[in-house]
């Protein structure tokens, strides 16, 4: 089988829909499917054809660029369409799309001129995407518009993967009526090799034995950063010699720095960027003494597996798909979303090392319950329940 994967966003831009993607369709060979996956170009010389270094079954797209968010590009309609209409008839068996931008429409289209099944993944909590991103839109009609537009695109397809049962809970309370499959992204194996902190803190210029608290992922307003900062500046107030690491790019970068200069921690809090994932990552893990996390929007929280995989105790809310990994025993601190009780959390494990090692335990042991080969194993199903019988009619187009 093979099936067409459709993202508005790819590596080298970083982010869980990029990690998913690549998870899955590393995983997917070994269960019988090939991935084709349709994705921008982020450098502005490169055409449709597979890019130098790029990984196999890829097809860049020319793109432009996404008003106030220089990391991500918009495929361009026309440059995607052809693309798309330049893969043979009959080549692919399905379609899956990742992203609720250009490569939805796109993905739909394509699978009904082709006759073939389609899938949805519901990466994106594009309600609240939306309110970040468009503030001076009211809330209640943002919410309104989100809601529709979901409905609407949900319609297009056959069947929907959400990250978690919170998510597939907010699809329903939509009132979505396509069938709903619950499907993480999983861990591949790599993803446990240990990483080095010392080698993290040498790179960093960060001295041995300074406490890290530590933030992976997005640099962006949704994931409600600033709150951790606040955070920070009340653990200081018990362990002031305690470092905030804020590892990720987006477009809430400035905005935080310039925050930390004017709570005077420019010493305080290092700004790693974009970390390589197969090392710097793992190390940057591995050194955090409490890894800290907020987001409100996450469909799943990825991030929070990989770091129980490097053995960093979490401090965490758990809101929307996080719930769903932050179960007892997991390895983390589960706390609400409260200034008090938040930093009391973070300065009890800074300063108990024995419950910092019983938890780095308990996550490692539990993030190997999420295994990547199960879950690609489960959305190969997926596909081949979709996928028509032999003799059978294909989907109408």
């Amino acid at each position: 089988m093979r099936v067409l994967f459709v993202s508005d966003v790819y590596f080298p831009r970083v982010n869980g829909v990029s990690t998913s993607i690549r998870t899955f369709r590393q995983d997917l060979s070994a269960c019988g499917v090939d991935t084709l996956l349709v994705v921008p170009s982020y450098d502005q010389s490169a055409t449709s054809d597979e890019r130098a270094g790029d990984e196999p079954g890829i097809l860049r797209v020319a793109s432009a660029g996404v008003p106030k968010d220089p990391e991500d590009r918009r495929m361009r309609w026309g440059p995607l369409n052809r693309v798309l209409a330049g893969i043979p008839r009959g080549h692919v068996d399905m379609v899956h799309i990742h992203t609720p931008f250009v490569a939805h429409y796109a993905g739909a289209r394509y699978s009904r001129s082709a006759g073939i099944p389609c899938v949805a993944t519901y990466h994106t909590f594009f309600e609240e995407y939306l309110h970040h991103y468009v503030p001076v839109l009211p809330r209640r009609i943002g919410r309104f518009l989100a809601r529709n537009f979901t409905r609407s695109q949900c319609a297009d397809v056959q069947a929907l993967i959400a990250p978690s049962d919170p998510m597939r809970d907010v699809l329903l309370e939509y009132g979505v009526s396509t069938p709903i499959h619950v499907l993480p992204t999983g861990l591949p194996a790599d993803r446990f090799n240990p990483g080095n902190a010392e080698r993290f803190r040498s790179l960093a210029r960060i001295p041995t034995g300074r406490p890290l608290v530590t933030y992976v992922g997005r640099v962006a307003h949704e994931k409600n950063i600033e709150f951790l900062v606040k955070v920070f500046v009340e653990v200081r107030r018990t362990v002031p010699d305690a470092m905030l690491v804020i590892a990720g790019e987006g477009p809430a970068r400035e905005s935080l720095r310039q925050m930390v200069v004017r709570l005077g921690l420019e010493r305080d809090v290092h700004f790693a960027g974009y970390l390589d994932r197969n090392t710097v990552l793992l190390d940057c893990y591995a050194a955090a003494n409490v890894f800290v996390f907020a987001s409100r929007t996450e469909t799943q929280g990825l991030v929070l597996l990989e770091a129980m995989a490097q053995g960093a105790p979490i401090v965490s809310t758990a809101e929307l798909g996080t719930r769903s990994v932050l179960k007892a025993g997991c390895g983390a601190l589960v706390v609400e979303e409260k200034l008090q009780p938040f930093s009391e959390a973070v300065i009890r494990l800074l300063q108990d090392e024995n419950l910092r090692n019983d938890l780095a335990q308990r996550g490692r042991t539990y993030a190997k319950t999420w295994s990547s080969a199960v879950m690609a194993r489960r959305l190969a199903d997926l596909y081949q329940s979709l996928r028509p019988s032999p003799g059978s009619e294909r989907v109408a187009a």
